[in-house]
């Protein structure tokens, strides 16, 4: 598998782990999400993730759902491995990359609040990890309460010669991108690959900004394959397109607290995980919520032929 590059690009769909009822790693369920978003034509996937209920999985458990996926695919792999400490950050990530992975993905700590603060983390995690492993930074301030500016990415990515590749989820986030692609532009930081998140919510238009294309976990990726597909050959009509036949569902996923129960119930519902199972502590659809989430994949298979749904 090729490593992380600051070129990389497409679309990179962060993996759930399936879970049998019983709260254990269901590995047949887990080869079928592989096999299917190899279908989809993603260009790589991103495992323990903040979707990926990564602080639920033991170290071991960690492990072994990333060997399991490797040896199944030829896909690069980027393994979340966002700890407290750097003892656990690095273990996961020699771990990881000892098993063929492509690179590593790192969440700041919800305890920075300085500009200095947060480049320092990341200078100390580059450090830990090993400078050969490409790293990316996840910047999702309405999760983690961390907002770093363009500058301070800036900082990071000049630092840490091992930052190749911003996850972008800031929100509001289009002129974040433009003004990280004119610091590059101006000589100010090495050049990012930029792949963005929040379920593909502003994918349409964080493409045309300049984002290499997406790092996120849509129930359907068809669409966001599409997406990137189109912008990237010019086609923005067909982009937005097939994005607006998506968004009542995208949009009714995003919802905080309740988006990995949609997603995971959606793939149930066709055919690719065995259980929708989240482990405790984990949200739970409502009979209405599905009734509501049935009625959209209702709509959208009218407009997408691909969503066939089988359960």
């Amino acid at each position: 598998m090729a490593p992380l590059d600051r070129d990389t690009h497409g679309v990179f769909a962060i993996a759930p782990t399936p879970f049998d009822e019983e709260g254990a790693i269901d590995f047949d369920s887990l080869s079928r999400l592989v096999d299917f978003y190899e279908d989809a034509g993603v260009t790589g996937l991103t495992l323990l993730g903040q979707m990926g209920e990564a602080p639920k999985l033991s170290h071991e458990e960690s492990v072994r759902v990333v060997q399991h996926v490797i040896k199944r695919t030829d896909l690069p792999i980027v393994v979340g491995v966002s700890a407290p400490g750097y003892a656990a950050m690095r273990a996961l990530a020699v771990d990881v990359m000892s098993a063929g992975a492509g690179g590593v993905m790192i969440a700041p700590p919800n305890t920075l609040r300085t500009d200095d603060q947060i480049v320092s983390y990341y200078e100390g995690a580059a450090g830990a990890i090993g400078a050969d492993v490409p790293f990316v930074i996840q910047d999702y301030p309405l999760s983690f309460s961390v907002v770093m500016s363009p500058a301070v990415i800036a900082r990071i990515a000049n630092a840490a010669p091992g930052c190749v590749m911003l996850k972008h989820e800031d929100w509001p986030g289009l002129e974040k991108i433009s003004a990280l692609r004119q610091l590059e532009a101006d000589g100010a930081m090495p050049r990012l690959s930029i792949l963005c998140g929040n379920g593909g919510l502003f994918l349409d238009f964080e493409t045309e900004r300049g984002a290499d294309g997406a790092m996120t976990g849509y129930c359907v990726p068809e669409l966001l394959v599409d997406v990137v597909r189109h912008i990237a050959a010019g086609d923005r009509d067909a982009a937005h397109d097939i994005f607006d036949a998506h968004l009542p569902l995208l949009r009714y996923e995003q919802q905080p607290g309740i988006g990995l129960a949609v997603r995971k119930y959606v793939m149930k519902r066709r055919g690719i995980l065995t259980s929708d199972t989240q482990r405790k502590p984990g949200a739970v659809l409502s009979a209405r919520a599905r009734t509501e989430v049935d009625y959209l994949l209702s709509r959208l298979t009218r407009k997408d032929s691909r969503v066939a749904l089988t359960a």
